[in-house]
């Protein structure tokens, strides 16, 4: 998910874009948001995260705008959380012309939660805290994944965050076979070097087969994004 939204350092910029909001309905709501669910949309299945940096949700995607950045300075003047909603709720619902992200990509009340988090967070010193510091939280094993029955099963993170479920890894050097089950609902794959594994969609599985020399080696998933986003990992080879 993209918002190409500019930051001019100023409340007015932000506000004008929020009349539009507000015209087309975008900015309304008839219930409490759920930021939970926001959160978690926008570091996993909304794969915001993978385009936009926002510290509080630990995102540092670079394909669209910083949106502590972008949010930051207004935030700083007194603007109200209400007309950052609206804002961010109208890219959702029309993104603009240069915008990779497609109209609609969410809608009803997902893509008010993603709203409501992004004006709670956006340039908001701190940390989450309680239930919201969990959500989108990969799901990463303490132990490192090992060759079994001649193979290194690394899966991608099943909730959609931008992670594998093991973040290192440890084999013997010579020819391995990598594999990557993805039940996420995100297209990833898994690649070491120059070797990288087809992008599956969910139940498929992304392969590699290496010959490395002992060392320390990164894997991560080249789809736009994800690797900075947090999709990495280290491989040691002995």
């Amino acid at each position: 998910m993209t918002f190409w939204i500019r930051s001019r350092g100023a409340a007015t910029a932000l506000a004008a874009l929020a009349v539009g909001a507000v015209l087309s309905g975008c900015g309304s709501r008839g219930d409490e948001p759920d930021l939970v669910n926001g959160k978690t949309l926008f570091v996993g299945e909304g794969t915001c995260g993978s385009c936009h940096a926002l510290a509080r949700a630990g995102t540092s995607g670079n394909q669209g705008p910083d949106l502590d950045a972008a949010f930051g300075p207004a935030r700083e003047v007194g603007q109200g959380a209400a007309t950052v909603e609206g804002i961010v709720r109208s890219q959702i619902e029309h993104p603009a012309l240069s915008s990779s992200m497609p109209p609609r990509l969410l809608t009803g009340s997902d893509a008010r939660d993603v709203a409501a988090y992004v004006a709670f967070a956006a340039g908001r010193p701190g940390e989450d805290q309680g239930a919201l510091a969990a959500a989108g939280a990969a799901q990463q094993s303490d132990e490192p994944a090992i060759v079994e029955d001649g193979v290194l099963t690394i899966p991608a993170d099943p909730t959609g965050a931008l992670a594998y479920t093991f973040p290192e890894a440890e084999a013997e050097a010579g020819q391995i076979e990598i594999t990557m089950p993805n039940e996420s609902p995100i297209d990833h794959n898994i690649a070491i070097e120059d070797d990288a594994g087809d992008v599956v969609g969910t139940g498929g599985e992304s392969t590699i087969s290496v010959d490395l020399d002992a060392g320390e080696y990164e894997y991560i998933c080249t789809v736009p994004g994800h690797a900075e986003g947090g999709m990495i990992g280290t491989l040691a080879v002995e």
